[in-house]
């Protein structure tokens, strides 16, 4: 880019029109929006969604041929509508919750107005808005404006940069000077970046890089890349799927095999191709019959339910989820990589500690002392405090000095006062040469000044001869060492440090005073070294101890400096005293020039990476990712959006850039890592509940895929209806679904590990107790069938084992069919005993009662509501289902024996975990 030699004369318009069809606008491509038809289609990616879409066709075929050709009523339809009926509710929920949260985030996330810039253009100084800035416009920088485009300094005069919202950095001091050029810096110190503001000083440069061409626009466009990243529920559930499908289908062959077989091999059957296509129609149906029950159609309500109720119950703790799966992938989480500025940190400067020499306990009194130390400060500043929010000072101008300045007011010292009442008589801005601001105010004598100096410690204390201690001024040979211990202490906490010191000067020697070589030379006295840093928020030590307990590594990514990343580091608990730089710690230089087999092999151990840029972040991220790890990005910077995209969940804070929030799927909202690792508990207490309905609702399947199988293989119908199936996969298992999502987070999954990514949601001791419970009530319910197709009865009370167990095996040929009141009372016991294996389901992980805390506030209106509800539908369906769902009343000795009856489902569960727990104490 060439650098103009008369800059200040800037470009003509036709230089203007030539730059603009050479380099483009200045403005970002904005991102595309997915349509509302896009964002619907995409809930029928579900893998289980894509099940019950073929299983919908096969019941679709089945029931019209049901209707069309064996003239079946019109309830033959039901089961279709049903499966139909399941798809559009967890794709219309999830779908309506999603659009909601982007409405909230986009409430949030407005963008600002275009902003007038100041350039030279023709020979004069003009304001333009900043989308009409080009390559080779010369910009003007005071302090409060933003970068508008990236470029080249060509006057610099105390510049100081705010650019943590693209490398982490809060300050960064500009030069064009090429000895005082940092060679560590993020970006060249002679150079400035579109997105970063102005604090403090002068500057002008010419534009180099407009729109998209900018670093900003790199990371913007960064943030924006759909990465597909799987989740590792969506993971879990495709193999899932793919176990259901592979399973139903294949006892769907067997079934037909076994069936055909029967039928060939039978020698009292006359072989007729009519009867046999009929037969072969039969069992075609009876295939798709067990493929449909064995399919649960409730799976995926549940999960969208379960998923939507933590998405709107973590809004209340401060998380607004704007992806539904993120709920759940926070709790999968093994490596949460954060940034330092704004999220470990408050992002503002405050003093930690002022020592000063001639004050006890540091107090501001109105001691001599004192006073020269509150008047410097007020007076040797060009900050401001800004109150017009009623919950803290908010500072303006230089944040070193707004810190200074917000010190004074917590001691209940009015800055302004000072201002108001003490006369600036001359003042020397801050010069990074000669690393001091000094400031003249006037006394009582008209001929003498106060001199208040401040700057880097080093630099003061050479130039005091003096220092102010409680018996006034001393020699300050015997203190130096005390003074420079100080010093060393605080900079070894990565503090940025400040000397003050002061002296009276003649007015009329000012002029001398003010050769900085003269004032480079004069004799001070020492006032006092003040402490500033960004201090680390108060919640996020516990935070990360929390998450290092929970098997989660934490690792620091920032633009910021390596000792000050590590103090940060040492302050909330993350690096120790075993830790080493070749082991644990990497610049962004050291990052860049390795390759990613060597990096493959140091990441593991890595804890912070500091001086890093957007692109470092991002490729650690996926680095991570190929190591299997699951990948959370914390950040509030432009810097951060890349990684944040890339990351499985990406998490950014409530008042970062506009550009973060986009790339992000949560956004803490409170700002604090004490909410993400509340997000962490949701998500691992929502995946727990999530396998409880998984382990509920399989069991049901399990069982009423078994007895559909055992009705076939031995020539007998059904003993529940289409209706009956219905209620029990799709409502009573929505209401399930509901109780169990409903169950309050659990801190106490903070004690486990994190799970793999390759770990089956089913795990074994959710199988053995699916296939046990299921095979128990498959044995339960089979004997139930043989008694009353052999025993004929109008009442419960009429039952007795020993017909029960006298007919289990009895295969002779039976005098009667199943009654309706039988076909009822069988529905009914099935429906109760997954009614108390609920509570069963509810327990399980948690080596706890399956009562405890059943009657506290928040499980009685989630969980007791719902399965109220339960009770009351079933109630409903069999005193006034009628023809529909082929039942008939019963009476309350026969409702008030199927509880007693069934009721041992808990209790047997209930004394073998009180047996379990007793034994583990």
């Amino acid at each position: 880019m060439q650098v103009f030699t008369n800059y200040k004369k800037g470009l003509n318009a036709e230089q203007v029109e030539q730059s603009r069809r050479e380099h483009g606008d200045n403005v970002m491509t904005p991102p595309k929006k997915e349509s509302l038809w896009r964002l619907f289609l995409e809930k029928f990616q579900d893998p289980i969604i894509r099940i019950l879409l073929i299983t919908l066709a096969l019941s679709v075929g089945v029931a019209v041929y049901q209707y069309v050709a064996l003239h079946a009523g019109a309830v033959v339809l039901l089961e279709p509508l049903g499966i139909f009926i399941a798809v559009m509710l967890a794709t219309c929920v999830g779908f309506a919750f999603e659009v909601s949260a982007n409405r909230k985030f986009d409430v949030l996330n407005q963008a600002k107005d275009e902003e007038k810039v100041t350039v030279f253009r023709d020979g004069i100084i003009t304001r333009i808005e900043r989308r009409e800035v080009v390559v080779g416009d010369t910009v003007v920088l005071d302090p409060g404006d933003e970068v508008p485009a990236d470029g080249l300094l060509v006057e610099a005069v105390s510049l100081e940069l705010n650019e943590s919202s693209l490398t982490g950095e809060p300050m960064a001091r500009k030069t064009v000077v090429e000895e005082e050029l940092d060679p560590e810096a993020t970006y060249p110190s002679n150079y400035v970046c579109r997105g970063c503001t102005v604090i403090d000083g002068h500057g002008i440069f010419v534009v180099e890089k407009v729109g998209d061409h900018t670093e900003w626009g790199k990371v913007y466009r960064g943030a924006q890349i759909d990465n597909k990243v799987k989740t590792p529920l969506n993971e879990q559930l495709d193999r899932l799927g793919h176990t259901i499908t592979v399973a139903s289908y294949v006892i769907a062959g067997l079934v037909v095999a076994f069936r055909l077989a029967v039928y060939l091999l039978d020698d009292d059957i006359l072989f007729q191709w009519a009867d046999f296509a009929a037969y072969l129609l039969n069992t075609l149906m009876i295939a798709v019959t067990l493929i449909v029950v064995a399919v649960p159609e409730g799976l995926p309500m549940s999960v969208t339910l379960s998923l939507a109720l933590s998405m709107r119950r973590m809004l209340e703790t401060n998380n607004l989820v704007r992806k539904m799966h993120a709920c759940e992938t926070m709790g999968a989480s093994t490596v949460i990589c954060t940034d330092k500025t704004g999220t470990l940190t408050q992002n503002k400067m405050r003093v930690s500690e002022f020592m000063i020499y001639g004050l006890h306990d540091n107090r501001l009194d109105d001691s001599q002392t004192a006073v020269l130390v509150k008047e410097g400060v007020a007076m040797n500043s060009t900050a401001y405090l800004d109150f017009s929010d009623k919950r803290e000072a908010k500072g303006v101008g230089n944040p070193t000095e707004a810190a200074l300045l917000a010190w004074l007011f917590d001691q209940n010292v009015d800055y302004i006062r000072y201002r108001d009442s003490e006369r600036i008589i001359k003042q020397l801005p801050f010069s990074t040469k000669y690393k001091f601001m000094a400031t003249v105010v006037a006394t009582d004598d008209p001929e003498v000044g106060l001199l208040y100096v401040k700057g880097a410690p080093e630099m003061i204390l050479k130039h005091c001869s003096k220092i102010r201690m409680q018996e006034g001024e001393c020699a300050i040979d015997g203190f130096r060492a005390m003074v420079e211990s100080r010093l060393l202490h605080y900079q070894s906490q990565a503090m940025r440090t400040l000397g003050f010191a002061y002296r009276y000067v003649r007015l009329d020697e000012l002029d001398a005073v003010f050769n900085e070589v003269k004032l480079a030379a004069i004799d001070l006295c020492y006032l006092g070294t003040c402490a500033i840093a960004d201090p680390v928020r108060m919640d996020v030590p516990e935070a990360i101890r929390d998450c290092l307990e929970a098997g989660i590594q934490v690792k620091i990514v920032t633009g910021d400096t390596s000792g000050t990343a590590k103090e940060i580091g040492r302050q909330i608990g993350l690096w120790t005293e075993a830790d080493t730089d070749e082991a644990n710690h990497l610049t962004g230089k050291e990052f860049g020039r390795m390759s990613d087999e060597a990096l493959m092999e140091r990441i593991g151990d890595l804890k912070i990476l500091s001086r890093a840029r957007p692109t470092d972040k991002e490729r650690l991220v996926k680095l991570l990712q190929r190591r299997g790890e699951v990948v959370a990005v914390t950040g509030d910077g432009t810097n951060d959006a890349p990684a944040l995209n890339a990351a499985q969940i990406g998490l950014s804070m409530g008042d970062g850039t506009s550009v973060a929030k986009e790339a992000s799927a949560i956004t803490i909202l409170d700002n604090s890592f004490r909410s993400i690792a509340r997000a962490v508990v949701w998500g691992r207490s929502l995946y727990h509940n999530i396998q409880r309905f998984i382990l509920f609702q399989m069991t049901i399947n399990v069982a009423a895929c078994l007895i559909v199988l055992l009705g076939a293989l031995l020539g007998t119908e059904s003993p529940l209806t289409v209706t009956q199936m219905l209620w029990v996969n799709l409502i009573m298992d929505t209401l399930a679904a509901l109780a169990l999502a409903s169950l309050p987070p659990d801190p106490q999954v903070m004690q486990e590990r994190p799970r793999s990514r390759q770990a089956y949601i089913i795990s074994k001791p959710m199988a053995w107790r699916i296939f046990g419970v299921g095979l128990f009530f498959v044995a339960l319910l089979f004997g139930l069938i043989q008694y009353f197709k052999h025993v004929e009865i109008g009442s419960l009370a009429d039952f007795t084992l020993q017909g029960y167990f006298s007919n289990y095996f009895n295969f002779s040929h039976v005098h009667n069919g199943i009654s309706r009141y039988e076909q009822t009372l069988f529905f009914t016991l099935f429906v109760f005993l997954q009614f108390w294996n609920i509570f069963n389901a509810r327990a399980f992980l948690t080596g706890q009662s399956a009562l405890k805390g059943l009657f506290s506030t928040s499980v009685r209106q989630g969980f007791g509501v719902a399965l109220a509800i339960i009770l009351l539908g079933q109630v409903m369906i069999v005193t006034f289902g009628g023809e529909l769902f082929e039942v008939t009343p019963l009476s309350l000795g026969d409702w008030l024996r199927i509880v007693v009856f069934t009721s041992p489902i808990l209790w047997i569960d209930e004394l073998t975990r009180g047996l379990g727990k007793h034994k583990k104490q």
